[in-house]
């Protein structure tokens, strides 16, 4: 038996212990990996449980209740209002931990409801290495982190997904709409709507893995969006056609300016000022990027 099957082996005694288990499940590769291998243990004594937020993409709501149809798992949606939550929307370097709080109280809440004894959430082992206020919030409220727990990695996550004929094998990362925003800048549902639209014209283009950083340019309100994608697919956008169509379609949206990050995706791009002292603006390890003010948007 190798190291990654006895990982499995490992989270599959883990979850089999808590007797039954509500999972906070977005639908991406690690939350759906999580569930998937829950409901082969515990059966019907495993269900999904979706905080619906105005952080959260339509497309990715609806891709998480087709997974959850598809495989036979009761999924309960929980209506969260992120912006309501204290402290939230000044967006203070512990927004995650604000959030997650209110989140996992609320699917804590409805776990109980159900009869569930456990809520269990998708982080892995690669998540100790980022900043990740939001990890006090799960271990004061006692939520369980099976992936972490057993060691996997997310490679080895997506290899375990591929096994089990899982579609998220190889999707791209997901997170919040809020880990767009630098800290100190104010989120709103307005400039939480502009990135979600700008993101899905990326997705639309065909670009795999993106991101849309909003910087409010010097508390003007001409906002900036850095696009961040992998490097090997610069130069698709910054190909003629699409580059036009992306500067104008995201000045329609609402931002002045529009750049390329030459760094390319990572995740934690937000956290950099943190991890350095920096307090605003671009993270540090960004290439001073490339700017093209938008078009401006038509009456």
């Amino acid at each position: 038996m190798d190291a990654i099957d006895e990982k499995y082996n490992t989270l599959k005694e883990l979850l089999r212990s808590l007797g039954s288990v509500a999972v906070a499940f977005s639908g991406g590769v690690d939350s759906t990996f999580l569930l998937r291998t829950a409901h082969d243990v515990l059966g019907d004594r495993a269900i999904a449980v979706t905080a619906v937020s105005v952080s959260f993409p339509e497309r990715e709501k609806n891709g998480a209740e087709t997974i959850a149809a598809q495989n036979g798992i009761r999924l309960i949606p929980v209506e969260v209002d992120q912006l309501a939550i204290e402290g939230f929307a000044s967006n203070p370097e512990n927004r995650c931990y604000l959030c997650k709080l209110a989140l996992f109280t609320h699917i804590l809440q409805a776990a109980a409801a159900n009869g569930i004894s456990a809520v269990a959430e998708g982080s892995n082992a690669d998540d100790v290495h980022d900043y990740r206020p939001g990890m006090r919030a799960i271990r004061e409220l006692g939520i369980r982190s099976p992936l972490r727990e057993a060691g996997l990695t997310k490679e080895e996550i997506r290899l375990l997904s591929h096994r089990l004929g899982l579609p998220t094998w190889n999707r791209p990362s997901l997170a919040c709409l809020a880990t767009r925003f630098v800290y100190g800048e104010t989120i709103t549902q307005e400039k939480l709507a502009m990135v979600d639209r700008a993101e899905q014209l990326l997705l639309a283009l065909g670009f795999r893995q993106v991101r849309v950083r909003i910087h409010d340019t010097n508390g003007h309100q001409a906002y900036l969006a850095r696009i961040e994608v992998s490097p090997d697919e610069f130069e698709k956008l910054a190909g003629a056609d699409i580059r036009s169509r992306v500067v104008r379609e995201l000045g329609a949206a609402g931002f002045a300016y529009v750049t390329m990050d030459l760094t390319g995706y990572r995740t934690g791009s937000m956290n950099a000022s943190v991890n350095t002292g920096m307090s605003s603006g671009t993270a540090a390890g960004d290439a001073s990027p490339v700017s093209v003010p938008a078009a401006p948007s038509r009456p």
